[in-house]
């Protein structure tokens, strides 16, 4: 029989003038990033989460404190890759993420394959294994007043 889990990762910023853009490690073009302790990429982080919950092995903070020096501006590629290790390490395969940011501006669609693209080859699946969606918030709480951004993920593994 097939063991199969399924992890659950979410994360938020606030928006921050001054600071680049980074999306499943693609930077885009924008008057504004996400403020946080390394490059503030929401969707690897909720990525990162979602490999980590489905392993039982606590969250990102756990595994990289936003109190360490070490981490400040670190590329959260690294987080993903560190997760996707330890996947590989307890026997685990990953089936496939599915991903959603929910950002009012800008448009993300023109974005989509690279993204989609940058989080296979950091996790060495396919493509179609790879699922990235964009919403907005309708102009509802601080993701829909421009304040801040959010990202979920989830991710099926199987054994």
């Amino acid at each position: 029989m097939t063991a199969i889990r399924t992890g659950l990762g979410w994360d938020n910023h606030r928006i921050a003038e001054g600071r680049p853009l980074i999306l499943g490690g693609v930077t885009v073009p924008c008057e504004f990033g996400l403020d946080g302790h390394s490059d503030a990429d929401i969707l690897l982080h909720a990525l990162t989460d979602a490999l980590l919950g489905a392993l039982a092995l606590g969250d990102i903070g756990m595994h990289f404190p936003d109190n360490d020096p070490q981490w400040k501006g670190a590329s959260s590629d690294r987080f993903l890759v560190h997760a996707a290790g330890l996947t590989k390490e307890r026997g685990w395969t990953i089936a496939n993420v599915d991903t959603t940011v929910i950002l009012q501006r800008p448009k993300l669609k023109d974005f989509r394959n690279p993204i989609r693209e940058n989080i296979a080859r950091l996790l060495g699946l396919e493509l179609d294994q790879v699922s990235v969606k964009f919403k907005t918030a309708e102009c509802v709480g601080p993701v829909g007043e421009g304040k801040s951004a959010e990202a979920q993920a989830i991710v099926t593994l199987f054994q």
